[in-house]
């Protein structure tokens, strides 16, 4: 069956077709036991996960749809929300517990540089790779199909250029940034940059506010079906494996409820895996997280891109062996303190942090490393050997984490 056969099934019908899929796998829990006994049991057993209409959120929302969640003693609630600065607020003021939330954005919180300040954890990555920067097929028509080609446009035609990302401190905003500096655009001073909720994005285009966007699937995607947009570069094409959402909640979450926070982040580590294991799984996923509950468009603006099938809207296509990955035999999600450290460098990079943080002790205060190793191996998941890893990013410079405020100010385009 295809994933446009089942289109028109009832979310019921899926819900039971994915439950049988689901029940011949191996039931994990800690100690060779069942997660929900004695001294194991979850404190909290409803705990509301919020998410923004994203493909990458499918972790979360395959683990209550596949019943993973009660697997391990706990019931997720997955709470759709409009905007990351709503996620920011109802992670900070308790009306969410954990959120699929961008990982520069838990960071903004924990340093107050974002809005309210608030001690934050990053428990797992979700996933690694698959957003993408979208030109307006106006830009394209005057030759801008990439970074090079539109910083000649741009000297070319002199005007305010306007460029969207999703949250200040958030993933799109540094990829963004990142990509005009890359292509000698300075993002703080040859362009406008505004905060665009994702599913908003493709509209705003549409009418004409914004030259370009950077965003997660499948609204790119959504931008070429509708003819408004164009895939200048992917984030793949930008930091190969990049980290970009994560299981995200307050460290008082985690003191309070350590033992829900470990059968949660079980119970999605789990689902990430399922995702991952084969094409059927990952169309069903498609077909799931379509739906108005959550992502709320049609099926076939999400399942070409998770399969790493990609079209620039200009009659090029390609397939892409980087597209976006939520366990990639447990690569994707160890939350790497190098990750983390990152997107401070790019934070300080901009402005946004006026002075150098304790980089590596930050993260070590977000970053739940030890918490992620005990999920880890309760269930046979390989963790790295290092919290560091080793990057070239699109303009050759390499990032290792060794010497982050060296790392921040050695670009030449910055605040």
């Amino acid at each position: 069956m295809t994933a446009s056969d089942n289109s028109n099934a009832t979310p019921h019908l899926q819900r039971r077709s994915l439950l049988a899929a689901a029940a011949a796998l191996p039931t994990l829990g800690l100690a060779g036991g069942a997660w929900a006994q004695g001294s194991d049991k979850p404190e909290k057993e409803e705990v509301r996960i919020g998410f923004i209409p994203l493909t990458d959120c499918a972790s979360v929302v395959m683990a209550a749809e596949l019943g993973f969640d009660k697997k391990y003693g706990v019931k997720i609630i997955p709470t759709k929300e409009a905007s990351w600065a709503g996620v920011r607020d109802k992670l900070v003021n308790g009306e969410l517990d954990m959120a699929h939330v961008l990982y520069g954005l838990v960071y903004g919180v924990h340093l107050g540089t974002s809005g309210p300040k608030k001690d934050m954890a990053v428990l797992m990555a979700l996933n690694n790779n698959g957003q993408a920067i979208t030109l307006s097929k106006a830009l394209a028509d005057k030759g801008a199909i990439d970074g090079p080609s539109l910083a000649k446009v741009m000297a070319a035609n002199p005007r305010e250029y306007t460029f969207a990302g999703t949250f200040p401190t958030g993933t799109h905003a540094m990829w963004m940034h990142y990509w005009l500096a890359a292509a000698g655009i300075n993002p703080m001073s040859g362009a406008k940059l505004i905060t665009v909720p994702p599913p908003q994005m493709v509209a705003n285009m549409r009418v004409g506010n914004m030259d370009g966007f950077c965003v997660g699937e499948p609204w790119n995607h959504r931008a070429i079906m509708d003819g408004i947009g164009i895939t200048a570069n992917t984030t793949q094409d930008i930091w190969k494996d990049h980290p970009e959402k994560v299981l995200g909640t307050s460290a008082d979450f985690v003191k309070k409820y350590p033992n829900t926070t470990r059968a949660v982040m079980m119970a999605v580590l789990e689902a990430s895996r399922w995702i991952d294991a084969s094409l059927s799984n990952k169309l069903k996923m498609a077909e799931t997280v379509a739906q108005k509950a959550y992502i709320n468009t049609g099926v076939d603006a999400i399942n070409q891109r998770i399969l790493g099938r990609y079209q620039n809207g200009l009659g090029k296509t390609w397939d892409d062996p980087n597209h976006m990955k939520f366990f990639n035999d447990g690569a994707v999600n160890y939350p790497y303190l190098s990750d983390g450290m990152w997107f401070l460098t790019q934070h300080k990079r901009w402005g946004l942090l006026k002075a150098h943080p304790d980089y590596l002790a930050v993260a070590k205060q977000v970053n739940q490393t030890a918490l992620y190793k005990q999920v880890a191996s309760a269930m046979g998941i390989n963790v790295p050997k290092s919290d560091f890893r080793t990057s070239k990013l699109i303009d050759g410079v390499v990032w290792d984490g060794k010497d982050p405020a060296k790392y921040a100010d050695g670009f030449k385009i910055k605040a």
